[in-house]
């Protein structure tokens, strides 16, 4: 059965920092605080609302929540908790920062029911992480994953790829560094560059040049597949920010796409059967026809956007037909005529 959750945005407070890249307001389209009577309205509607509540859990996103105030979170939390067990919702999720963990926070969250703990990571490149002015190092990272898993919550971690003095390598070294961390799930954020922020000042300045977008979508594609080829467990469960009229309005640049993750599953698949294809043939213009085998839930993802994958191989001198099978595992293929 499919996990959803029932979002709840918390403006940016608790932050210690103010990263370059950050404007809550603008990425989560929350605009105030909620308090307990609003989360508990939440909870209630959604209860009647959610087809499968055991699955379903309540997610306090948008701020470091073990950050803010101890009495508003409790507030938040206490309010939440009504709505958890037996009957209603699996339980809680938060996102926070890795330096805002400790034992003691743990244990407040645990008697809550919070259920899963996602930590922003942003990068594992300690360069990477001062030049952004986030406040925390890897190594806070790797202790406060640690703790989370020691007492028993599911961790989830997120990370951005293409920050200011990141490069293909650091955030390749990034993802695989995350993923050996074992979380249960894992987020990909390529930055995108809004107004008011440290970082448009660097764009503006052009002492930050973003990379090509095309070279952005490759690099997530390539972590993607990364960790579905050698991590099975970890859980993609985003790539690339939400759509939101709130980003498409104050973004400057950056690597905003409502469909970014479908972007990067279509150039796995382009690489998957391009690779299939050099197996039998030296080159690809040798192959004149070729029918392609692939999940049947994934022909769409294959075929590609706007039937990119379909011109693209018709570029090289290939019409490339696409079928489903639904015994064939997602991100591979076969291929049925040569």
């Amino acid at each position: 059965m499919k996990h959803s959750n029932i979002s709840i945005f918390i403006p940016h407070v608790g932050c210690p920092h103010q990263c370059s890249f950050c404007d809550q307001r603008t990425i989560s389209g929350a605009q105030h605080l909620p308090d307990g009577n609003e989360v508990r309205e939440i909870c209630r509607k959604a209860l009647g609302e959610v087809k499968s509540p055991e699955n379903t859990e309540i997610a306090f996103f948008g701020g470091s929540f073990t950050a803010i105030p101890r009495d508003y979170m409790l507030e938040l939390l206490s309010a939440a908790a009504q709505f958890v067990g037996e009957g209603k919702f699996r339980g809680i999720r938060c996102s926070t920062r890795p330096d805002c963990i400790s034992r003691e926070v743990l244990s407040i969250l645990k008697m809550y029911g919070v259920t899963a703990i996602e930590l922003g990571a942003q990068s594992m490149d300690d360069e990477v992480l001062a030049a952004n002015e986030r406040g925390h190092t890897s190594e806070d990272v790797r202790r406060a994953c640690s703790l989370i898993k020691e007492a028993g919550f599911e961790l989830g971690l997120q990370m951005m790829t293409g920050l200011y003095k990141s490069s293909k390598k650091s955030d390749i070294d990034t993802a695989k560094a995350l993923i050996s961390l074992a979380p249960d799930t894992l987020r990909i954020y390529p930055v995108v560059v809004l107004k008011g922020t440290k970082l448009a000042e660097l764009y503006e300045s052009g002492e930050y040049v973003p990379a090509p977008f095309d070279e952005m979508v490759e690099r997530c594609a390539f972590i993607m597949n990364y960790a579905r080829m050698y991590h099975e467990n970890v859980r993609i469960i985003k790539c690339g920010l939400h759509a939101s009229e709130f980003v498409e309005q104050d973004m400057v640049a950056g690597y905003y796409h409502p469909a970014f993750r479908e972007l990067c599953e279509s150039m796995i698949y382009r690489a998957v059967i391009q690779a299939e294809i050099f197996f039998y043939f030296d080159d690809v213009s040798e192959c004149r026809s070729i029918t392609a085998a692939v999940n049947s839930r994934e022909i769409s993802k294959a075929v590609g956007q706007n039937r990119s994958n379909i011109n693209y191989f018709r570029e090289l001198g290939t019409e490339l037909k696409i079928i489903g099978d639904e015994r064939i595992p997602v991100y591979k293929c076969v291929l049925l005529r040569r």
